[in-house]
């Protein structure tokens, strides 16, 4: 028997987590699309499983004789010309992956949602796993296609699939090959791109951290709950994300602010023209209207139930430099 697949092996929390998986002496398998980019399973031995998440023949084959299964792979982009495409690969994905699961017998689901599916308090304090939270609540098709996606694996928890949901909140560190949102704004900050800063925060987390959360989940999760995978000191606000860029990397922090509807203009003129061209936009709005609100969420229960690790957000962030400057040196 192969001790876990994961989904989304080949990307930044999958790798990790897959790294993770094989540095604990466990027997992997992932799931990856033929011809897709598996830069970020360098140097590591795996089996690989060719299929795709709605291709339900395929995963049924990826997820036989498996322990644990790891469902990690999600579309995670904040502008799409197909909107529909987040939904089908978010939500009936995670519909295909979980009843392959299910019909295999596998012993543990982990099912990797995002904080944003959960809820942000009103009051500007953390959000926790019991922040009440509406779809209506969501800002765009990714996290609704994210909250949806959830709702439908704590369905599967309800009628009796061993699911354990986890939801991580901005991780940063090694392995960001596409890169992330989050990894492309350190990039963009290292090559000096980043001329001013939002009103905004976001919970930066060391993506090890999380992807060991995963293993953890797997080990001592409830099925049927969920679990934010952050730092309890890592909800920053953006200024302070970018002052601790520059003291790592020896940069110049942003010192003006955009207001919002400056930034709200720009990125709607951003995403008009990328109707136009069909090419992503450079701000997406989702993104603007995401920021309205500091993304800040307490991660204690994960903490406190799983043991989950809490490396200091600057070590994510010198970790995720060194990464990106190894990688492009002449660049970043």
């Amino acid at each position: 028997m192969t001790d876990a697949l994961v989904t989304g092996g080949t990307g930044f929390i999958g790798a990790n987590v897959v790294r993770e998986l094989v540095a604990a002496g466990a027997t992997v398998r992932v799931l990856a699309r033929p011809g897709g980019d598996r830069r970020a399973l360098e140097g590591i031995r795996v089996e690989l499983a060719e299929g795709d998440l709605l291709d339900a023949a395929s995963v049924r084959r990826a997820v036989a004789g498996v322990q644990t299964v790891y469902h990690v792979a999600a579309d995670y982009r904040l502008w799409t010309p197909d909107p529909a495409a987040l939904y089908r690969a978010n939500v009936e994905g995670t519909r295909v992956v979980l009843e392959a699961a299910g019909q295999a017998g596998a012993g543990r689901v982990v099912y990797t949602s995002s904080v944003g599916a959960l809820g942000i308090p009103k009051d500007g304090t953390p959000g926790t796993e019991e922040t009440p939270v509406t779809l209506a609540d969501m800002v765009g098709d990714y996290k609704r296609s994210k909250f949806l996606a959830e709702q439908v694996a704590l369905e599967f928890a309800r009628r009796g699939l061993p699911v354990v949901v986890v939801n991580p909140s901005a991780p940063v560190g090694p392995w960001d090959v596409k890169p992330t949102p989050t990894g492309q704004m350190i990039v963009d900050f290292m090559r000096g791109r980043m001329v001013a800063t939002l009103d905004t925060g976001l919970n930066i987390v060391h993506v090890r951290d999380v992807a060991r959360g995963h293993l953890l989940a797997a080990e001592r999760g409830k099925p049927g709950e969920r679990y934010i995978l952050g730092h309890a000191q890592g909800n920053l606000p953006l200024a302070d994300i970018f002052r601790l860029l520059a003291s790592i990397t020896g940069g110049r922090a942003p010192r003006f602010r955009v207001p919002y509807a400056l930034a709200w203009c720009s990125a709607a003129a951003c995403e008009g023209f990328a109707r136009v061209t069909g090419r992503p936009p450079a701000v997406p709005l989702t993104a603007v209207r995401m920021a309205r609100k500091r993304m800040y969420f307490s991660p204690a229960k994960a903490v406190r139930d799983l043991g989950l690790p809490q490396t200091e957000p600057r070590v994510a962030l010198a970790d995720a430099v060194a990464w990106f400057r190894a990688r492009t040196p002449a660049r970043a």
